[in-house]
Parts: structure tokens; C-alpha cells; sequence
């Protein structure tokens, strides 16, 4: 199988970030609105065609048999594969082997020469040149027949990833007849058995006593950190597909990738920042409560209004050291050290820019407890 020399732009990591989740929510709203889309759908029946058609999971989707004719074909290439794998560390021996054989013969000569310079020629240089050249020519040989089978193997991988790639052509096309075949199959059919609702999770630890209240300031913060948090949340979603490709890339086309792990350490660092003040809105961070549950509400309340000093001097110092480390970055256009050197002053924004959420998302929870308390008060 050819190997995938494909690297991430950075454009398109970048572009996929910001378009991905606007795509994600629009299709969670479209659901939402119009209910599940009729089974079986072309957008899942192509997704499972573009993520995994190589397997047939597209085909067992469809309920086609011809599902089948593809799992052969895919272990196949995984055992081509694994073979050029394995043959490979022969070719690098046999070639270690060579080059050494090529020095030696490359120093026995110059022996011999710098010998005959000086008129001092004896037998033992030249039998060092006599002996290096057999040895010289079976290296040569096992190299060859190394490289030979190597090459064996990556051809049948190859026309078998070919003889794939033109079935997931042609079904590119024939799926839309098997689609319909289904759904008319299924319009006949008895109707399909409903299923209870299922319970909403309770979201967070439930001890914000001011989780209820609202007002005209604090409701538009938080609906801009809601709106933040839904739509960093599908990078999650990014995740998977990159991960998925990379175990693809990496044992069945033997082309591990330089970008993945770097792309993705770096999208959840960002998504960490990003989600912070909907995580804080949501009461879903870490708290030492031995004390607080035992509090009244009008108590909580008036806990983090005296704990919202700490929050503000953290908050603060985090929103100032944030700043400044990404001005920096963005002075010198800084850039990974990697060989995918992905740049970092849009990572190193997201610092400032999750401090500020938090902050603003800080100001609301006091009004708020201050609010509660007043009118608990009076």
C-alpha cells in the first residue's frame, strides 16, 4: 500500500475549528426541529462510506451482503502491510551491511594506493582488496533480494488498495439506490415501536443556590458563555475522526502521522480555557464542600460572596499573565518546534480570552448571590 504522506495544513486545522462546530449545532438544531432523519440516512450511510467504507461498515448499514466482499480485501491489506513492515527491517540491515561493505572496499583501496605511492606495496593490501570485493557483491545481493520482496509485498498491498478504492467509487454512486430501496422497503412495514423519553441528567452539582436567578446583565453573560461552551464542545467531536485516521494511517498504510497527537494536546488546551466560565455557570468545577453542603442557600450564597475575593485575585492575575504571554506570541508570529510547527499565538490567546470569560462569568455569580441574599433578606 502507498504510503500517506498527507500533513495537516494549518489553514484547515484551523479552519476546521471554527467551521466544524457552526456545522455540528446546525445539524443538532435541524434535528432538534424536524426530529431523526429517515432511516437510512444519506448522511450517515456516507459518513460510514467515507470513515469506514474500506471495511464495508457502510454496506452493513444497508443491510448488503456485498458488505462482505470488502472485509478480505482490507485484511489483506493489513497483512500486506504488516509484511512490508517486517521486511522492511531486512532491507535496513542489508543496507547497514552494504554501506559497510563499501567502506571497507573504499579504505582497502586507498590503502593499497597510498602504499603503492610510497613504493611499499605489499600482499597484505591487496589481499584486504581481494577479500573485500566478495563480500562487497553478496551485500549487494542480499540487499537487492531484500528490496525485491519488499517491493513484492507493497505491490500486492497496492493493487488491492486499488481494487478498494474502485469498489468505494462505484458504491459512491450505488448507494443512493439502495437508500431508497430501504425506505420504501420500510414504508410497507409495520410502524416502529416508540420508546419512553429519556430522563434529563441533572448538569453540575446542584449546590448554586442562585442557578434559578436571573436578571437582564447576568442572563446576557451567560448566554454568551453558554453559546461558547456548546460550540467548543464539539471539538471533542474533531477528535475522533482525527484519532481514527491516525490509527488507519498508521497500521494499515504504515504512515504514522507527525501532526495528530500535536493538533489535538493543543485543540483541548484551548477547548480547557474556552469552557471554563460555562463549566463555572454550570457549578460543575471541583470545590471543597465538606462545609458547604451543610450551608443554607442564603449560607452558599453568602460563601461565595466572601470566597469571590480569591476568585477575583486568581481570575485577574490569570486574565493579566494570560495577556501578556499572548502579545508575546503574537510579536514574534511564534510557532511550534515540531515538524509540523503549528503556530502558538492563537493557542496562547485562548488564555486571555478564557480568563476574561471567566471573570465576566465571575461578576455574574456575585450579582447574583447578592441579588439572592437581598431578597432573602427582605
Amino acid at each position: 500500500m502507498p504510503n500517506l504522506n498527507f500533513v495537516l495544513p494549518h489553514w484547515l486545522y484551523w479552519g476546521g475549528l471554527l467551521v466544524f462546530p457552526l456545522i455540528a449545532m446546525y445539524l443538532v438544531r435541524q434535528q432538534r426541529e424536524h426530529g431523526p432523519a429517515q432511516e437510512p440516512a444519506y448522511f450517515t450511510a456516507y459518513l460510514f462510506w467515507l470513515t469506514s467504507g474500506f471495511a464495508g461498515i457502510h454496506r452493513f448499514y444497508l443491510k448488503s451482503l456485498w458488505a462482505f466482499a470488502f472485509i478480505p480485501i482490507f485484511l489483506g491489506i493489513i497483512y500486506c502491510s504488516a509484511q512490508v513492515r517486517d521486511v522492511h527491517e531486512g532491507v535496513s540491515r542489508t543496507y547497514a551491511a552494504l554501506d559497510q561493505a563499501r567502506t571497507t572496499l573504499d579504505q582497502a583501496k586507498a590503502d593499497l594506493n597510498d602504499a603503492q605511492s610510497a613504493g611499499r606495496a605489499t600482499a597484505t593490501e591487496q589481499s584486504a582488496v581481494d577479500d573485500a570485493q566478495p563480500v562487497l557483491k553478496q551485500a549487494e545481493a542480499d540487499y537487492q533480494a531484500a528490496e525485491a520482496i519488499e517491493q513484492l509485498w507493497r505491490g500486492r498491498a497496492r493493487n488491492l488498495g486499488l481494487l478498494l478504492l474502485a469498489m468505494l467509487i462505484a458504491d459512491a454512486f450505488l448507494m443512493p439506490r439502495r437508500i431508497k430501496q430501504l425506505r420504501a422497503a420500510g414504508e410497507t412495514a409495520a410502524p416502529p415501536v416508540t420508546t419512553p423519553p429519556v430522563p434529563e441528567i441533572q448538569i453540575g452539582t446542584g449546590e448554586d443556590p442562585t442557578l434559578g436567578l436571573h436578571a437582564r446583565f447576568t442572563d446576557a453573560i451567560e448566554w454568551v458563555n453558554v453559546h461558547v461552551g456548546e460550540y467548543v464542545a464539539y471539538w471533542a467531536v474533531i477528535s475522533v475522526f482525527v484519532y481514527y485516521y491516525e490509527v488507519v494511517a498508521r497500521f494499515v498504510f504504515n504512515s504514522p502521522t507527525n501532526w495528530v497527537h500535536e493538533s489535538m494536546f493543543l485543540m483541548y488546551g484551548m477547548q480547557y480555557m474556552l469552557a471554563g466560565a460555562y463549566a463555572y455557570r454550570e457549578d460543575q468545577h471541583v470545590r471543597v464542600d465538606v462545609l458547604y453542603v451543610k450551608f443554607s442557600p442564603r449560607g452558599k450564597a453568602i460563601a461565595d460572596i466572601v470566597s469571590s475575593v480569591f476568585f477575583v485575585i486568581f481570575t485577574l492575575t490569570l486574565l493579566w499573565t494570560g495577556g501578556r504571554f499572548a502579545l508575546d506570541a503574537i510579536s514574534v508570529d511564534e510557532h511550534s518546534f515540531t515538524e509540523w510547527g503549528i503556530q502558538y499565538w492563537p493557542v496562547k490567546l485562548m488564555i486571555p480570552i478564557g480568563a476574561a470569560l471567566i471573570v465576566l462569568q465571575g461578576v455574574s455569580r456575585l450579582i447574583k448571590d447578592i441579588l439572592f441574599v437581598i431578597r432573602k433578606e427582605t
